[in-house]
């Protein structure tokens, strides 16, 4: 009971801290289409292919995905507009009929979601934007650190780019723009909460055998939305940000509710942070910090209520991006979680750290190659992921790559062991 109860605390704890590794490189070609003049309306879209094959312990399809975004934007009479939806299915559980489970097929063979959708107009010098958007506050590459307002979509991992992970929350945002002082407010009053899947899925959080009931969300009560603010302004060549963010957390929190029986709450927390970002002629340097309050942890502990933990945190980040290889380049990272008020229950030190490594260069006009390595340094296990890159045409993009996971069992990327993949990405914009 105490082993099994210890390996999902180390995974939230490793979730919350990792972002989209396999997004160290920002989506360049996403639907966010600019107004050539008033009241000209623009559209779009990506049609997108994903194959994928694991191959280490039972080998199998592991994904098979044809995926549609529409996009159209315009304005009138003082006003910007966004629509956007997806639509995905994934041929893999036709493929491979019985090697999901029932309730992850009907969770991830179909699926539609509104993407951004929203109205932008002017109120004196205030800008404001309501409905379906994406919110980004963090400065990273491939983190999610003080990316706090997000929602993702957490059930193929950390692999896809942001694009394609972040789930855009319903919310009402203000900015304001004073000298060089930027000014946001933001108010979610229906959240949107990380994908996690279903058990017996490929990346699904808890271990195999876990008995977990159904995810309770909150209802759309007032005291159920979130908040918060962000000030940033550039100051002797730095861009510099604080926010306070007071929400529901988009991470599942796990009741144990029984014996290996869990439940998925979401807990009400408060982040504190900041980023730094400067450029240094051709280098990069940027970092971030956060304290969380209120976020609890699987506890080895029988005395715990619901076998929980409060554990208060502070995350930070320190990164650097440097050209290389004449036209590439190469980013490195520093991160890592310190408990404030450790307790050795959970399993963890009070200092869980890791690094990252992206290597990335142009071979021709063509092709590029693109390297990613992510290790956990207290259990020493990492992710590994070449891959190259194919331009067959302007609007067409091929990608090629290996995903590879290692190290021991009870670290994030170790306990996939079993899951390495090879994989295919056909991307059509239009």
């Amino acid at each position: 009971m105490n082993l099994f109860r210890s390996k999902p605390t180390l995974l939230a704890l490793a979730l919350a801290m990792l972002a989209s590794a396999g997004s160290a490189t920002a989506a360049n070609d996403d639907l966010d289409l600019d107004l050539d003049e008033a009241g000209k309306t623009r559209a779009g879209g990506i049609l997108q292919f994903d194959l994928a094959r694991t191959y280490a312990d039972r080998e199998h399809w592991s994904m098979a995905r044809s995926r549609a975004e529409l996009s159209a934007q315009g304005s009138s009479s003082g006003f910007k507009w966004k629509i956007s939806g997806r639509a995905d299915a994934d041929a893999v559980f036709a493929i491979d009929s019985g090697f999901y489970p029932d309730a992850v097929r009907r969770d991830q063979q179909y699926q539609f979601d509104l993407r951004e959708t929203y109205v932008d107009f002017s109120a004196g010098e205030v800008d404001v934007r309501l409905g379906r958007q994406h919110i980004v506050w963090g400065e990273m590459v491939g983190l999610f650190f003080a990316d706090v307002v997000s929602a993702r979509d957490l059930r193929t991992f950390y692999l896809p780019d942001f694009e394609q992970l972040r789930i855009p929350q319903w919310a009402a945002r203000a900015e304001y723009y004073f000298g060089e002082t930027h000014a946001e407010l933001v108010w979610i009053p229906s959240p949107s909460y990380d994908r996690i899947g279903k058990p017996g899925a490929e990346f699904y959080p808890l271990p195999r055998g876990a008995n977990v009931r159904g995810e309770v969300k909150p209802d759309g009560s007032l005291g159920n939305t979130n908040w918060g603010g962000r000030l940033s302004r550039l100051v002797g060549g730095w861009d510099v940000s604080g926010f306070y963010y007071r929400s529901l957390d988009v991470a599942q929190t796990f009741y144990v509710v029984g014996l290996n029986e869990f439940e998925p709450r979401h807990d009400r927390i408060t982040q504190l942070g900041g980023t730094v970002a400067k450029d240094f002629g051709e280098f990069v340097l940027k970092g971030e910090v956060v304290h969380t309050r209120g976020r609890q942890f699987l506890s080895t502990d029988p005395a715990a209520p619901n076998g929980l933990v409060r554990q208060d945190t502070l995350d930070y980040v320190i990164g650097v991006d440097v050209p290389a290889f004449n036209d590439g380049r190469i980013n490195l990272q520093y991160f890592a979680r310190r408990a404030a008020n450790h307790d050795p229950s959970i399993g963890t030190d009070r200092t869980e750290g890791g690094a990252s490594i992206l290597l990335g260069t142009r071979v021709t006009q063509a092709w590029e190659t693109e390297a990613l390595l992510v290790s956990m340094l207290n259990r020493t296990d990492f992710m590994f992921r070449p891959k190259v890159k194919w331009t067959a045409a302007k609007n067409l993009k091929v990608t090629f790559g290996v995903d590879v996971f290692g190290g021991k069992p009870n670290g994030l990327f170790g306990r996939y062991d079993d899951r390495d993949r090879v994989y295919t990405e056909a991307r059509w914009s239009f």
